[in-house]
């Protein structure tokens, strides 16, 4: 089986915008191209997805008609970790050397808040309010602070942190600081989450050019090597994304899963890790997922995250462009930010926001909808 390379990069800053979300995922497509140093018609198969601005082979009257496999992936916000996942297997199994992973979005304003019925689920479900993700999220964190000791003043340093980061991110929505103070302080949407402490449906685009060994090395540059890919659905007994409840027998999480797969794939562990993109929809994600994804034990956080530990400069550094929570989260397009930021910190382009000692390894992960993950570790 062939290895995979990541030969190009591109993005096109996240926020609001007039652009329309397709022609933002063009933008990325092109910017990644460029990144490589190839042609659109250089490229043999394209994965892609959208959540709310259609299909995302809708890019090719743009990009150019060439006749390319292009497949539509559609998994929550999990889309552009699945779309790279797809490519990965494309390019892998020796068939392509040359693949596009393209993921953008451009969401109405306002909370996610689907009908239950498009999840197969009562309508009584969402009469509860269950279905809005800010309670759902609330509900969610309230638990896990009361079973393992995490403080409110965690959850504001998580977003604190976010927002420092994002200064120095030119593709981040939220450029300025928020003091620690003004985060807590400020409106409460759900207990204990105030206003600060949640991502926004936001628009945005990122696209990936992936190569095999003998076209990357065609290429003639410093390439980075795709480690690891896994995702994983939820079992019996998870800690399912629309519950804030947990049986009794837990299951593990569909990112333990994927978090284990790509670590036996890439014959590496958490502390191989330099640099961490985690999804963090919210701050107590942030804070669950190091745990989830391997990096720390359930309530270990409280004293990292207040030591400092996941900033720029700390031993664990986490969300460096400011996550969702300064970036915002445009669904096709959230996953393959993550992996758009860790190439940048491995070439160490991250200017202010660089994580410092030559990063050679970087770690994602991203949820989505109703209970899957998908991880992804780079290395050069």
């Amino acid at each position: 089986m062939s290895e995979v390379f990541i030969v190009g990069a591109g993005i096109h800053p996240f926020g609001r915008h007039e652009l329309s979300g397709l022609d933002q995922g063009v933008f990325a497509a092109r910017a990644a191209l460029a990144d490589a140093g190839v042609e659109w018609r250089d490229v043999q198969c394209a994965f892609g997805g959208s959540f709310a601005a259609g299909d995302a082979d809708a890019a090719l009257p743009r990009l150019g008609l060439t006749g390319v496999q292009f497949i539509n992936v559609a998994n929550g916000c999990a889309t552009g970790g699945s779309a790279l996942l797809s490519a990965y297997w494309a390019i892998k199994s020796g068939e392509f050397d040359l693949a596009l992973v393209l993921g953008f979005d451009k969401h109405p304003r306002g909370s996610f808040n689907p009908a239950p019925a498009d999840m197969g689920l009562p309508d009584w479900y969402g009469e509860l309010g269950m279905m809005l993700t800010t309670q759902f999220f609330a509900n969610k964190i309230q638990r896990y602070m009361a079973l393992y000791g995490i403080s409110r003043r965690t959850l504001g340093l998580v977003a604190e942190k976010a927002f420092a980061n994002a200064v120095h991110a030119p593709h981040a929505w939220r450029r300025a600081p928020v003091a620690l103070d003004d985060i807590l302080n400020a409106q409460m949407v759900n207990d204990p989450l105030t206003k600060f402490m949640f991502c926004s449906p936001s628009e945005g685009g990122a696209a990936l050019i992936l190569a095999s060994p003998a076209r990357a090395r065609q290429l003639g540059r410093d390439q980075i090597r795709l480690r690891g890919a896994a995702m994983r659905t939820r079992v019996k007994g998870s800690f399912e994304v629309f519950s804030p409840s947990l049986d009794i027998e837990r299951g593990p999480s569909p990112a333990e899963m994927a978090a284990k797969a790509a670590f036996q794939m890439a014959g590496l562990g958490p502390k191989d890790m330099n640099v961490l993109q985690l999804q963090d929809t919210e701050s107590g994600a942030e804070i669950m997922h190091m745990a989830e994804n391997g990096f720390c034990e359930h309530g270990a956080q409280e004293k990292l995250i207040q030591s400092g530990a996941t900033r720029i400069g700390g031993p664990m550094p986490v969300n460096t462009d400011g996550g969702c929570l300064a970036c915002g989260e445009p669904i096709g397009a959230s996953g393959l930010r993550q992996v758009y930021e860790n190439v940048i910190q491995l070439r160490g382009q991250g200017g202010g926001r660089q994580v410092p000692g030559n990063p050679g390894i970087g770690y994602s992960q991203v949820y989505g909808a109703p209970g899957l993950a998908a991880v992804t570790i780079i290395g050069k």
